[in-house]
């Protein structure tokens, strides 16, 4: 059961978060996940992948972006390195949100509503987003595995060429 890392109008204080997501949580971290730009819908964001990176061709699963290492610290959690800390931070290199953990007994059926918020279906070329497991570094630099549901890659194509760019990769600060 993994955790979901929210970017946009399902953060707390945002307006899907109340509709969605309230009552049907058991945890909410502020996080961020590298290797992404993210870019103005208008009226919602979406997380695009970096070019050329890990996880923007993989299968969903891959090891994700950035240039931080990470380490298993003395209780086998994953770290990041320090020297990845502020690096490329904000903007094309990382966006800002936070993970959410489902409570066990709603997860199903959570996953199935956001599926259904973010018009996504497994397979389908006509996706706006697709929901892909990626790393995301908690405060702590501790890195979980998380859905995200990034721009699918028509739609990214597109907002690359001509997308309004949120330069410092929050949803909360794109001015």
């Amino acid at each position: 059961m993994l955790p979901v890392f929210v970017y946009g109008t399902l953060r707390p204080g945002e307006p899907n978060h109340d509709l969605f997501l309230r009552g049907r949580t058991a945890a909410e971290e502020p996080a961020r996940m590298r290797g992404m730009a993210l870019y103005d819908g208008p009226g919602y964001p979406y997380a695009v992948e970096r070019l050329g990176d890990g996880a923007a061709h993989g299968t969903g699963t891959g090891a994700g972006a950035g240039s931080a290492t990470e380490t298993k610290n003395a209780t086998g959690t994953e770290t990041e390195n320090a020297t990845g800390i502020g690096e490329r931070h904000g903007g094309v290199g990382e966006v800002s949100g936070e993970v959410v953990t489902a409570l066990p007994e709603d997860y199903a059926e959570l996953l199935r509503v956001l599926d259904q918020l973010e018009e996504y279906a497994p397979g389908d070329p006509t996706n706006l987003y697709e929901r892909v497991e990626r790393p995301a570094v908690l405060a702590d630099g501790t890195v979980v595995r998380a859905w995200v549901y990034v721009a699918a890659p028509t739609v990214a194509a597109r907002l690359r060429a001509r997308g309004k760019l949120i330069e410092s990769g929050d949803w909360r600060l794109r001015g």
